[in-house]
């Protein structure tokens, strides 16, 4: 599949006769960061849950690392990760801890866990809590943890859902630089977000998605041509191609980081 590590075909979800993502089509290659664009409401969502398996979809396949999700779920979440945008936690666990119990789920053996537990406390910088209960952690740290688990047991395929809501600006500046370190080392990273700033920052290639359909995809460079303005912003780009219905959100957004 020319390293293609995350696929969909003619992905649909519908409630009742209404899709909310209709036809998706998408690759996405190891070594790349693909940023999944859109306003709120557009269906990014509705994509990411379906692409972890946590959604069935009503039509069309999903395929992780050359597994197809629904015939190989068991192979296809074995290599992949998944942090959503409101990470729940087991309250009543230290970060040490709830470290240790998702590389059990993933069955990485113990001596490794507990060597990979501690790079991944110290590049969060949670090693001075680490033994404190996660329900005493601000939103912020507990994001970290989340992210940390998520890398216990070395994905090839790491899909995060808005994954800088919460975070200060060195934490984002953080997540940015492990991302990029991820893809250097091979994985594909889908990062599903409406702040624009940040793909444009980070992302080698991003889809833009619309009422739940596709209406562009490719390198930033790569739409500014589309668009016929090489020196636009992705945000001007954005708000070309979505008719700047979400001008004020995009902006509100872009403020607030």
């Amino acid at each position: 599949m020319d390293n293609v590590l995350i696929k969909t075909t003619r992905l649909m979800k519908k409630y009742g006769s209404v899709p909310v993502v209709n036809d998706l089509n998408l690759e996405v290659k190891g070594g790349e960061i693909f940023g999944f664009l859109g306003p709120n409401g557009a269906g990014k969502t509705t994509t990411i849950k379906m692409l972890t398996g946590l959604l069935d979809p009503s039509e069309g396949e999903v395929f992780i690392c050359g597994y197809d999700l629904k015939k190989q779920p068991t192979e296809a979440k074995s290599v992949m990760a998944y942090v959503p945008d409101q990470p729940k936690l087991y309250n009543k666990l230290s970060a040490r801890e709830f470290l240790m119990l998702i590389s059990s789920l993933y069955r990485v053996p113990k001596d490794i866990a507990q060597e990979r537990s501690e790079q991944l406390l110290a590049m969060f910088e949670l090693q001075a809590r680490a033994d404190e209960l996660l329900e005493s952690y601000s939103h912020g740290m507990r994001q970290k943890v989340v992210l940390a688990s998520a890398l216990i047991h070395q994905p090839k395929v790491i899909m995060l859902d808005e994954p800088t809501v919460g975070l200060d600006p060195a934490s984002a500046r953080l997540l940015k630089d492990i991302l990029q370190e991820l893809a250097r080392q091979g994985a594909a990273v889908f990062v599903s977000t409406h702040i624009l700033e940040i793909a444009e920052r980070m992302c080698h290639r991003v889809g833009i998605l619309k009422n739940g359909q596709l209406i562009a995809q490719g390198s930033p460079e790569e739409l500014r041509q589309r668009v016929g303005h090489t020196g636009e912003s992705l945000e001007d780009i954005f708000l070309e191609l979505t008719g700047g219905t979400e001008s004020a959100e995009v902006i509100k957004s872009l403020e607030e980081e």
